[in-house]
Parts: structure tokens; sequence; C-alpha cells
């Protein structure tokens, strides 16, 4: 059962656990404490992703295909769709992201995993936020576009959403299902970055229709991307978890290929060795990744003024590691920097409107997972 923590929680403080990370980048910086302070708001039932309104209320979604309506300090929340997700293994309802003109049109853009013939796939969905304040259901929801091919298993969907920063176009993260070669086949949109319309149709000039892709790709050879995210300078970043070592954080380009399951970092599961990302093997390399993982959730690109020193930076949930992970971004570069230990997987990072850092927590056997505030820490003296 989902419930909102009694009453406002009494901040704790993280302690810092930097971890020593051999990569192609410098380790994440050794620090005792974190810079923040962390304030249970709510707590919910596997929540996956979170978007803030511009009042400041919030949506959530939970795996079972709840997409929740939460009020600002976490103390109230309705159900207001419930989609026809297959939530075994790593499928759900995904991601949440307002439409660029949510301000006039009302629509919210969704992903969730479903069953059709012949398998399961991710899909894109869009449904308009009607209704009354207070009384806001989500109505004409449309599916507008559907992974392909379906494929058998419950892993690696992927569908992470993400718009153009003019608002034209959508980006759409389609992972491989746990099937390999799928991310480097031209008729299969598994593996892949798709650049969309925002009505769902493959956008206009994607760089790879001419050598036969289909015509919504815009990379390839991807395994498992749950982060997709552009910086202020319009740059497209990505994440993704590797096999047995190697999660990635990518700058991604028009038309490049990423390797897998050609390259990796990493190594397969049973122990199989599989080519590192080297110059000139004709594969786009990461530029920074991890070995031991860190199991990679949500991607976040800080823009703003509670975290100065960080603005610029990407922030990275970390699942397996339990922790937050930050990444220092320099124009097109990047490298390591910071890495928290949070006690829990950490699914979703967001940013709030008064620029306080929200984590959602992947939640335990019990299913729930809670939502945080992370703000400045206060100096003592």
């Amino acid at each position: 059962m989902t419930r909102s923590c009694p009453a406002p929680a009494p901040a704790l403080t993280v302690l810092a656990l930097a971890l020593a990370l051999p990569a192609s980048a410098a380790s994440a910086a050794a620090q005792d404490t974190p810079p923040f302070t962390v304030t249970p708001v709510a707590d919910f039932d596997s929540p996956w992703a979170m978007t803030f309104l511009p009042d400041g209320r919030m949506l959530v979604t939970e795996k079972a295909g709840q997409l929740l309506l939460v009020a600002a300090d976490g103390a109230a929340r309705r159900t207001i769709a419930t989609l026809p997700v297959s939530s075994a293994g790593q499928g759900g309802l995904m991601d949440v992201v307002l439409a660029p003109d949510f301000a006039r049109s009302r629509r919210v853009y969704l992903s969730y995993s479903a069953v059709g013939a012949g398998g399961k796939g991710v899909v894109l969905a869009r449904g308009t936020l009607s209704g009354a304040a207070g009384a806001e259901q989500l109505t004409r929801i449309e599916t507008l576009y559907r992974a392909t091919p379906l494929v058998e298993g419950d892993g690696h969907f992927s569908g992470r959403i993400a718009f153009s920063p003019d608002g034209r176009y959508l980006f759409f993260t389609a992972g491989d299902r746990q099937k390999f070669t799928p991310a480097q086949d031209k008729r299969a949109s598994l593996g892949k970055v798709l650049r969309l319309t925002p009505d769902g149709a493959p956008a206009p000039g994607n760089p790879l229709a001419a050598q036969g892709f289909l015509p919504e790709v815009w990379s390839y050879g991807h395994r498992n991307l749950l982060g997709l995210a552009f910086d202020r300078a319009g740059n497209l970043w990505q994440q993704e978890m590797g096999p047995k070592g190697g999660d990635e954080v990518n700058l991604v380009l028009p038309g490049r290929n990423y390797g897998w399951p050609h390259a990796s970092n990493g190594s397969h599961y049973d122990g199989r060795d599989i080519p590192d990302h080297r110059a000139g093997d004709g594969y786009e390399a990461p530029k920074v990744w991890w070995n031991p993982v860190i199991s990679p959730g949500g991607l976040m690109i800080y823009s703003g003024a509670l975290f100065p020193q960080w603005r610029g930076d990407a922030f990275i949930g970390g699942l397996s590691s339990q922790s937050l992970v930050r990444v220092d971004v320099d124009g097109t570069a990047a490298r390591k920097g910071d890495q928290w230990r949070m006690g829990a997987r950490i699914r979703e990072v967001e940013q709030g409107p008064d620029g306080a850092i929200w984590v959602l927590e992947d939640g335990g056997d019990k299913g729930e997972g809670r939502l945080l505030k992370l703000t400045p820490k206060e100096r003592e003296g």
C-alpha cells in the first residue's frame, strides 16, 4: 500500500562512501560526508519515475501501472490513470515527462512495457491532464509508438523520454531486450536511441534511414538505456547498464554506433570476454565508464541555484550500488565526480522547482520506495 510519511521527517544526513572505481576517466573524489541533507517526503510502491508540474505538484509512476498526482509536500496523492502494463521482471509503467507546451496542451508522455503479438515491448503513450484542480485525471490516452520487434522476456525495456530543447523532437530509448544482436540490426528499433515527432512518427532527417535503418533511428549499438537528458548547450547525454562491468555515460551523436554487443568495457555474465572500446574500432566510446558497476538508473543534468558548484553536472541513480553518482560535465567531455552511499537502490533523480535534488528509491521486497529531497547542508559554527 502506498502511503505518505505521517509527518515531516527530520532531515537525515547520509554518510558518503567514495568508491575507488577504475575507469578511463578520473576516479570518484573521496569525501567524508556529502554537502546535503536528506528529507523523506513520501512512500510509494516500487516507483520508477517522476516529474514536476508547474504548480509544484508531482507526477509519479509506479511499476504496477499507476500514475499518481502527488501534492508538493507529499502528504496527499491520487491515482489519475492506470496503464495496461506488463510488470513482470524489469517491466512496468516507466517514464513520465510533460510536453514542452504543457501549459497550453496539458499533455503528458509516458512509457511502459506491454504484451502484444509475438511477445513484449516498450510503448510510448500520451494523455491529457483534464479536470478541475484537485480532481484531475489523465484522459485521452493514446499509443504513439511501439518498439519492434516484440520478443519474449522481461528485461531491458529502457523507455526513457527527452524532448529536444526547441520542443520539436522527442527522443526515446528502446533497450536490446537482452537479445544482444538487435542492437546492431538495421530493421529493429531495439538497442537504439530514436528521434520522433511529438506525435510519435519518425522525425524527418534522421541520419541512418539512407543506410537502410528504420527511419526513426538516431543512434544504435546500445544495451539498456535508463537515463536520457539534454544539457543547457543542447548536448544529449545518455547512460546505460553494461553487462558484467562497463556501465556507461555517453554523449549521443547522430548516426553513431555505440558498439553493443561487439564492444564493451565489461564482460559477459558467464565470464566470456567482450572486446573493450579502443581507438579506431569504429564504435563511439563512452565518456565515462564503471567497473565494478554502479547499475545506473535515472539521469538528470543539474541547472538549479541551490547547488551552484554542480550546475551543468550529471546526476545518476545507482541501483545495485545503492548510491547517488555525480559526473562532472565540461562541454562535451565528462569525468567521474562524487559517489554517495544512499542505503537503498536509487531509481530516479530529478530537479525540483527550487533547485533541490529529488530521488526515488527503487523499493525493497515489500515494494516500498521513498521519495527523498536533498538540500544543501547548513554549515556549522
